[in-house]
Formats: C-alpha cells, sequence, structure tokens
C-alpha cells in the first residue's frame, strides 16, 4: 500500500509543477483571476504533495531507542502540516484575490481563448494524476474488502486520502475555471472570472478543513477500523483456548501500523490438556508414589502451564499479525 501511496505522490508533484508553470503563465498573459487561483492552487498542492513525501518517508523509518514503537505518526504530522497549507496558502490566497478582483474596477481579461486551451491542457495532465490515485485508493479498498466510500472513511492512511482529495479538488478547480472564463468571455463580464477564484479557494478550504480534522483524530489517538476489529475478534472468538475477552484496545500508530493489547479469560482445562499431550501420563503416574512426589509433580505441572501459556499467547499473537499485517504491536494478557 505505501508503493502505491509514493507513486500517486510522484505523479501529483509532477503533474502540478508542469501545470502550475502553464497556469501562471497563462495568469500573466491573460489576466484571468480564476486561471491565477488554479495557478496559486496547483503551487499549494506541490508545495503539500512535497510535504506528504516527506512524512511518507520518515513515517517508514525503523524504531530507535527514543522512539521504541517506531515513528508512524509522522504520516499524521505531515499530513496535518500539509492540510494547513492547503487552507492557508490555497484557500486563503485565491479567496483574497477574488475578493480583491471584484473590488477592483480595473480587472480586464483578455485571450480567453489561451486561458481555455491551458485549462484543457492541465485538465488532461491533472486527470491522469486523479486517475493513478484513484487506481490505488481502489486497490488498497479492495484489499480491504472494502467498497470505495467505506475504505475513504476508514482508512488510515492520510497519504491515500489527501492525494485523492486534493487531485479531485485540482480536477474540479479547473472546471470550475473554465466554467468562469467561458462565462467571462459570452457575457464580456470579468465579475464571473474574480467569482470562479472565490469558488475555487472555497473548495480548496473545504478540501483542507476535512484533511485537518481527519489528521487531528489520528494524532490524539483513533481507534481501528471495524474491518481490522472485526478479523480480531474472529481469531479470539474461535480460539478454543480463549473462554472470553474481558478488555482490548488498538490504536493506530501510523499509516499501516496500530498497537493491541487484551485482557483474556484462558481456559485453564485446554491449557493443561495441551501440556499433558506432551507427557507421558504412564510415566507420571508411576513417579506419584509419595507426598514429596506429589509436590515436586504439582511445582512442574505449574512451571509447565506457565510455559504453555506463553507459547498459546504467541501462537495467538502471530495468527493475529498474518491476518492482520498492520497489528505491529500487539500485548495480550491473562485476566
Amino acid at each position: 500500500m505505501a508503493g502505491h501511496s509514493k507513486l500517486a505522490i510522484t505523479v501529483a508533484i509532477v503533474a502540478n509543477s508542469v501545470v502550475a508553470v502553464a497556469k501562471l503563465g497563462g495568469a500573466w498573459f491573460t489576466g484571468s483571476g480564476a486561471l491565477l487561483a488554479e495557478g496559486i492552487h496547483s503551487i499549494a498542492d506541490v508545495g503539500n504533495q512535497g510535504l506528504l513525501a516527506i512524512g511518507l518517508a520518515k513515517s517508514q523509518k525503523k524504531p530507535t531507542r527514543d522512539h521504541p514503537f517506531g515513528f508512524g505518526r509522522e504520516a499524521f504530522v505531515w499530513g496535518l502540516i500539509s492540510a494547513v497549507g492547503v487552507f492557508f496558502l490555497g484557500c486563503g490566497v485565491t479567496v483574497m484575490h477574488g475578493v480583491h478582483s471584484l473590488q477592483s474596477s480595473e480587472h480586464h481579461v483578455s485571450n480567453l481563448s489561451v486561458a481555455i486551451a491551458i485549462m484543457v491542457f492541465s485538465l488532461v495532465v491533472e486527470g491522469i494524476s486523479w486517475a493513478i490515485a484513484m487506481r490505488g485508493t481502489l486497490l488498497e479498498a479492495k484489499a480491504n474488502e472494502q467498497g470505495f466510500f467505506a475504505y475513504l472513511r476508514s482508512t488510515d492512511n492520510p497519504f491515500t486520502i489527501a492525494i485523492l482529495l486534493e487531485d479531485s479538488a485540482a480536477v474540479v478547480g479547473v472546471l470550475i475555471a473554465l466554467g468562469a472564463v467561458w462565462l467571462t468571455q459570452a457575457t464580456h463580464m470579468p465579475v464571473w472570472d474574480a467569482w470562479g477564484s472565490i469558488v475555487i479557494g472555497v473548495l480548496l478550504g473545504a478540501v483542507a478543513l476535512f484533511l485537518i480534522w481527519k489528521n487531528r483524530s489520528f494524532l490524539i489517538g483513533r481507534s481501528i477500523s471495524s474491518v481490522d476489529w472485526q478479523r480480531i475478534n474472529t481469531i479470539l472468538a474461535q480460539d478454543p483456548v480463549i473462554e472470553s475477552v474481558s478488555e482490548q484496545k488498538a490504536e493506530v500508530t501510523g499509516a499501516q501500523s496500530f498497537t493491541l493489547s487484551a485482557e483474556l479469560d484462558f481456559d485453564g482445562r485446554v491449557l493443561a490438556e495441551r501440556y499433558l499431550q506432551s507427557q507421558d501420563a504412564a510415566t507420571l503416574l508411576s513417579t506419584l508414589q509419595s507426598e514429596d512426589d506429589l509436590r515436586l509433580f504439582l511445582r512442574e505441572y505449574s512451571e509447565g502451564l506457565v510455559t504453555q501459556l506463553g507459547v498459546e499467547i504467541n501462537r495467538i499473537e502471530a495468527q493475529i499479525r498474518k491476518e492482520v499485517p498492520k497489528a505491529d504491536t500487539i500485548a495480550l494478557e491473562p485476566d
């Protein structure tokens, strides 16, 4: 899944860099506020996707002595910084420019056919980037056995949702700018161009606020998805050694990791039976000739049960990691 995110980020950076140059050059040539807004939008996207690339790289660092649980939350830190950048640079600057254009009597737009051609080109380039991000998201949803929208709501991968939303906003923003320029050309009223800039800014603000909320929930500690919970509960419920689960907690710690702790009521009879399967009953019986023999047997038996309990816990943890690879830190305790 990290591979899909890395590809989507790389393609998005390249695509937005190309169209940013085209949009800003076109805005300077035509005077179009909507095109300028889109240029600012693309610059913001390049910067924000660069931050996501940093976050992706940092989140994959190995645990250290100072950070024994790894650096998974780096993904959410840089995702939050990226979202704040979208809000202030993308939304704030774009809306301010649109409002200034509405208030200015000297706002003129020329060579609109050039502006339209640039936006059509941008739509194609950013559409390709969006298609790659969408494909990666669909593959991740399929791997998680979820529908597309269910996956977007529950995913703990900030890169997937950030790139997809930013690319979607880029495509919609180009369409808005294209409509604004067309209306300006059709009505000879530059006010449409200014309003296009404002609408694009509001769109970016909505995307940014959603991403800020999403990353904030991860940073303060969010439970894992219902799909992962269901897989874990199925494993615990079907294991014959476990009678019941008294308490369990799981918290997302990275784009592809979470910690799990649970207090389990183990079935002592099953534990004893599994321990005794490794013993020769006839030999054990023949050694019980006195009270001291019984005491010795009970001490060894108790030690054997504790060892068997450790074996069962290790087995259950290994099964959980196999079925739910994101569970990288597991702590199972007897209740």
